[in-house]
């Protein structure tokens, strides 16, 4: 799957969609591409993708940034998103039940099937 051509510009897709002020976990969009992706590899296409794509929009399952080891400086991603409204704690964590964004499927105009799944239910 990773051989794809379009398999990062599946995950770049949905990211582009991610609002201002909102957040979606790495496992999250995996769950919505199916397949082939797990949330490693929706990180690791996120290092690699383009200024017109949102990449600090996505955070890890506990409403946490993951590039303290990647990004310098190491609270970069967490300031972006705090420019954009999202709170943190003391520990550097979002709450998800605020500040999820669960996508529309845009065929059916109903909530994507996480809406049925207890991680992403608000």
């Amino acid at each position: 799957m990773q051989n794809d051509s379009n398999y990062r510009e599946r995950v770049y897709k949905i990211v582009r969609r991610i609002p201002r002020g909102r957040v979606m976990t790495y496992g999250q969009i995996a769950e919505i591409l199916g397949e082939g992706y797990t949330p490693r590899t929706v990180g690791f296409c996120m290092h690699g993708s383009d200024d017109a794509t949102p990449w600090h929009r996505v955070i890890n399952a506990q409403g946490a940034c993951s590039t303290g080891g990647i990004v310098l400086p190491h609270d970069k991603q967490q300031r972006m998103l705090e420019a954009e409204g999202i709170e943190f704690n003391g520990r550097g964590r979002c709450d998800l039940k605020t500040y999820l964004w669960i996508p529309e499927d845009k065929r059916s105009k109903r909530r994507t099937q996480l809406d049925r799944t207890t991680l992403f239910k608000r």
